[in-house]
């Protein structure tokens, strides 16, 4: 797993501790995996699967894998003590670096492991941070992965030969007794970068805010882009925008949003953006410090939910998708579902689409089946905005322009004090216009047609 950061003394390097690994060739991992009770050994073959994705992303290979059945884990190895022997064998056969275990952790068990392995010992949290980590660019990103990376790291920091020695003398009342130890002095540290970095974001959230306020302001409904990652998100928003984002078939392309203009068919414009990929059992730490990225869908007036429709458990990635949307509070937002990669499995997407009413199938790679998916998000986009009366002065050319730009005219009548305009329009629209509206006609009907909820 690659460092991408140049500098080793940056406080974001320092936060990656074990976590991070620089290399020159490719580490060889170990996947284990654990089949406690509730699950089957197929679930657990299937998520070693997707943690040889991303162990592969992350910059390294599986040299191996290990399961086991408990019906809990153990509290020293998480694995009985015969199989963490027989664990250790097998790193010595395929000569591997590193063990990852697809269950998470407890510091205990991470540090009692690594003393019998003799090698480092990580959980599938480890390598998800660590991939957020080579991916995140910008100012925002970079605060919130390093806040995630510390929170990961402060309780598994161990003491090492010298931490009996002081790290320095007490000041006054120093022959009473030592100084901080060595252990003690990185805690703290850690737990004041920490409180700064939770500032910086919660100033840069500040400015995100009055962003999202300025496009608010502009009455246009917003719609975000959500789903598993590698589901095709940023090639479905290039599709609609030619946004020139990032695309790579990899996990966790994509970490900063990306909002961009969208006019549908009809001329009705919206603002469409781009999220995080979600995973399974994505880390709490991670969903915590991407608050205030990921809240962009919880305040979203649509989801495009985007599934691979040609994976082989697109039902799993859809669950997995909701449980990180209910706790971050969009589970009540509409969401529309949408299978993409039908260039892939032609077949296969046409059959979980049939599975879902209400669902389209796309390409986002070579188009195909993009017009229905407009035509239905523009329609059940109409179904939940308003038909609003509005009387406009003629002097008031640029409050029509305005009606114009922001929604959708149903019709227009000349009147001698004006002009009288129906129109669908957004909240944000209706209250800035309020003075000239004169009737609110309510929720207009939804279209009939694919038009259900999924």
């Amino acid at each position: 797993m690659t460092n991408t950061n140049s500098n080793p003394n940056s406080p974001y390097n320092q936060a990656l501790g074990q976590t991070l690994i620089e290399r020159t060739i490719r580490e060889r991992i170990v996947l284990v995996g654990v089949t406690l009770n509730g699950q089957t050994e197929e679930d657990t073959e299937a998520s070693l699967d997707e943690l040889s994705l991303l162990i592969d992303t992350a910059g390294a290979d599986e040299a191996g894998r290990l399961t086991q059945k408990r019906d809990v884990p153990d509290h020293t190895w998480f694995v009985g003590k015969g199989k963490a022997e027989e664990l250790r064998d097998l790193c010595l056969a395929v000569d591997a670096d590193t063990v990852v275990f697809d269950n998470e952790l407890s510091p205990g068990q991470q540090y009692n492991l690594e003393k019998l392995l003799g090698r480092t010992a990580l959980d599938r949290t480890a390598v998800i941070l660590d991939i957020f980590a080579q991916n995140a660019h910008t100012l925002e990103g970079k605060a919130q992965v390093e806040l995630a990376l510390l929170r990961y790291r402060l309780p598994r920091l161990r003491r090492g030969a010298d931490a009996k020695m002081s790290q320095q003398r007490g000041g006054v009342g120093s022959r009473f007794g030592s100084g901080e130890t060595k252990l003690e002095v990185d805690r703290r540290r850690i737990k004041n970068r920490i409180s700064r970095l939770e500032q910086e974001l919660k100033d840069l959230g500040s400015t995100r805010d009055l962003q999202r306020k300025g496009r608010s302001r502009s009455g246009l409904a917003n719609v975000v882009i959500v789903g598993y990652t590698n589901a095709g998100k940023s090639t479905l928003l290039n599709r609609l925008t030619n946004a020139g984002v990032l695309v790579e078939d990899r996990l966790f392309a994509t970490l900063d949003p990306t909002t961009r203009r969208l006019s549908f068919p009809g001329g009705e414009p919206v603002l469409v953006t781009d999220t995080v990929g979600f995973v399974r059992r994505l880390p709490h730490g991670l969903v915590e410090s991407f608050k205030s990225t990921l809240e962009v869908a919880a305040q979203a007036d649509y989801l495009v939910h985007v599934v691979d429709g040609s994976s082989s458990d697109p039902d799993g990635q859809i669950d997995a998708v909701r449980t990180v949307l209910r706790e971050i509070h969009a589970d009540e937002v509409p969401e529309f579902l949408v299978f993409n990669k039908s260039d892939l499995d032609p077949v296969g997407v046409a059959d979980v689409v049939a599975w879902h009413p209400g669902s389209v199938g796309i390409s986002a790679h070579t188009g195909d089946g993009i017009d229905l998916f407009l035509q239905t998000l523009s329609d059940r986009l109409r179904s939940v905005s308003k038909v609003i009366e509005l009387v406009i002065p003629y002097e008031r050319g640029d409050v029509l322009a305005s009606v114009h730009r922001e929604g959708e005219v149903v019709s227009t009548t000349h009147e001698t004090n004006g002009v009288r305009v129906r129109a669908r329009l957004a909240e944000a629209s209706v209250g800035r216009l309020s003075e000239f509206v004169v009737s609110d006609g309510g929720i207009d009907p939804a279209p009939t047609g694919n038009m259900g909820v999924s």
